[in-house]
């Protein structure tokens, strides 16, 4: 069991964050590892789901710009990626983050930063992309390698989460980008997250956070998870994505009670 001291409860609910160490045995991991590079390449074949392409001017000579290739619900690709949804270890440390015991999968995503052309990430907060009524989502970052400032690791501004939606820079200058205003939240004032291979980040969707370039010789992978209160609802418009609303843990009364209306005559 991964259960949070008193103390770790009090350092999520004042900054929005914590590193969880390693929750996952080396044959877990194995398999993640060799899953995920399995799709990578099976995707790579043609192209992978999605790409951000760094804003910044970052070029490398002769290798082109720098890049982060994502794809997105690994759920549907492989079956390891399903197991890891239901990690009991991991939905217990949820159970104590979020306050809750209904926990409700909202998406997965893998994001692949290429070794020394890996992009940075802007800062921003994932809540311009999906809002839920009442702020429940977290996201589960899990390191399959360590991650360092050197090779695009995390970067966050601790507490930012008690600042609730700000203003949607990305939204306005982009049509699928989200980011919040980089002079107020420049990357260099923020806290880096060090971590090594199996750690585990539990974030607020609220919380302003990015990543720098990967400038090292080693590609940095990770799998990210992204969980809501099973009570809680999107506030409109969102594209559902494949499996959200699927209950990892606990039961969905509202569910039940939708489900239910529709035999009603």
């Amino acid at each position: 069991m991964v259960r949070l001291t008193p103390e770790q409860k009090q350092f999520y609910k004042d900054n929005g964050y914590i590193l969880i160490k390693n929750p996952f045995t080396e044959e877990e991991l194995t398999r993640l590892c060799n899953e995920y590079e399995n799709l990578f390449q099976r995707k790579n074949q043609d192209k992978t789901e999605s790409s951000w392409v760094g804003s910044d001017d970052n070029f490398r000579e002769n290798n082109g710009p720098y890049t982060v290739k994502g794809i997105h619900n690994l759920q549907m690709h492989h079956a390891e990626f399903g197991k890891v949804l239901y990690h009991e270890e991991l939905l217990d440390a949820l159970e104590d983050i979020m306050e809750t015991k209904n926990i409700a999968l909202h998406h997965t995503k893998a994001h692949y930063k290429p070794p020394e052309r890996g992009a940075s990430y802007p800062m921003h907060q994932d809540y311009h992309y999906f809002p839920y009524k009442n702020d429940s989502m977290v996201a589960a970052f899990i390191n399959l390698d360590d991650s360092s400032p050197e090779n695009g690791g995390l970067f966050v501004y601790p507490g930012s989460h008690k600042l609730g939606p700000l203003d949607d820079v990305g939204g306005r200058e982009t049509k699928h980008f989200h980011y919040v205003d980089q002079s107020k939240f420049p990357i260099e004032k923020a806290t880096p997250v060090i971590a090594q291979r199996g750690d585990v980040v539990v974030f607020s969707y609220l919380l302003v956070h990015g990543s720098t370039p990967n400038l090292s010789t080693k590609p940095r992978r990770m799998l990210l998870i992204q969980y809501a209160d099973a009570h809680d609802e999107p506030v409109a418009g969102e594209k559902a994505q494949p499996g959200r609303g699927l209950v990892l843990r606990g039961v969905n009364m509202n569910r039940d009670a939708t489900v239910a209306n529709r035999h009603v005559e």
